[in-house]
């Protein structure tokens, strides 16, 4: 074979590497070419959604379309799977929360791996917990007279969660170990469910994220009892801290971030990394995060995955420390 030979063959068959190479970076370089859907993996009206959607909003007046896509189910690990499956394109991303941390833990035979297929863009809220009663089934007022009504009528008393395996779900059980109090768990598909059947007087109490119990607190619709946070929530600043009500050590948070499949392209992170910084620092965002008791986080891409490290190990301490099992409550 010729040397010529040689270089037309060899160009040839680079030719579709080359092209390939030059496919994905036009298609990079045009994204977002199509709406972008975020995985809620919760059902509407819950925590999620009380940032998910706001955010989606905002994003849309940057020039980004995001069409919201609600799957709920096994604590929100349903949607998880979904995401991390999803093609790495730039067309999906999703939208979890504190509960991710804790799946690892309680679910032994997850179908995706939060930290090796799903890849952080950054924090998006980080509302505290808030226990919240139906102000019909709980006439306490105080987080002592809780505690003194528990204690007094074990078993009597129920509180819904988002699912079994959720911050919601741990919380309570959290609170139950340190109470000495006993209250039946009942899991729903989302904290919206569990929200409206607290309201309706269905259950007694939610340990819920303070962005989805705000606005139902400010309608009174639900009695706010005690945030667990080390101190008060400007938004709520009536509410004492779980502190302040005899119980320390209860501090408990609910955040949320935002993911993209494993192998999304790094121009397209660092674009909606930008996006993110530049919906959050905008006061339509600050406004409705300080009305739904969250501040306004500042962790991405790699302090995040440091972050989520340490979430998962401390809440596989309190599954292992509490011998926490999933029920079919």
């Amino acid at each position: 074979m010729t040397k010529l030979d040689r270089r037309t063959l060899l160009a040839a068959l680079a030719a579709p590497a080359v092209f390939s190479s030059m496919s994905v970076r036009a298609q990079t370089a045009a994204w977002p070419n199509r709406p972008v859907t975020f995985i809620v993996p919760f059902a509407p009206g819950g925590g999620t959604d009380a940032f998910a959607r706001p955010l989606a909003a905002q994003l849309e007046t940057q020039g980004i379309r995001v069409i919201i896509e609600n799957r709920a189910g096994a604590g929100g690990t349903v949607g998880a799977g979904a995401a991390a499956r999803a093609a790495p394109d730039g067309a999906t991303f999703f939208v979890g929360a504190a509960h991710h941390a804790i799946a690892p833990a309680l679910y032994p035979a997850l179908d995706y791996d939060i930290e090796r297929d799903l890849i952080p863009v950054g924090m998006v809220s980080r509302p505290p917990q808030v226990i919240v009663v139906n102000p019909q089934r709980v006439q306490a007022r105080t987080l002592q007279e809780f505690i003194a009504f528990a204690r007094a009528n074990p078993d009597v008393l129920n509180y819904g969660s988002a699912g079994a395996g959720t911050t919601h779900h741990l919380a309570g059980e959290l609170f139950k170990s340190l109470t000495n109090t006993k209250i039946t768990h009942v899991a729903y598909r989302g904290a919206g469910p569990a929200l409206a059947d607290l309201i309706a007087g269905h259950v007694s109490v939610m340990f819920d994220g303070l962005g989805s119990s705000a606005s139902r607190i400010q309608a009174g619709q639900l009695r706010g009892i005690a945030v667990a946070a080390p101190a008060r929530s400007p938004s709520f600043p009536e509410l004492p801290t779980a502190a302040e009500g005899g119980l320390p050590g209860y501090d408990v948070a609910t955040w949320y971030a935002l993911w993209a499949p494993r192998g999304t392209p790094p121009e397209i992170m660092e674009r909606m990394t930008r996006e993110l910084r530049t919906a959050l620092a905008t006061p339509t965002i600050q406004e409705a995060w300080r009305r739904n008791g969250s501040d306004v986080p500042e962790i991405y891409g790699q302090a995040f995955s440091t972050f989520l490290r340490a979430e998962i190990e401390r809440w596989g301490r309190v599954v292992r420390e509490g011998n926490i099992k999933l029920d079919a409550s």
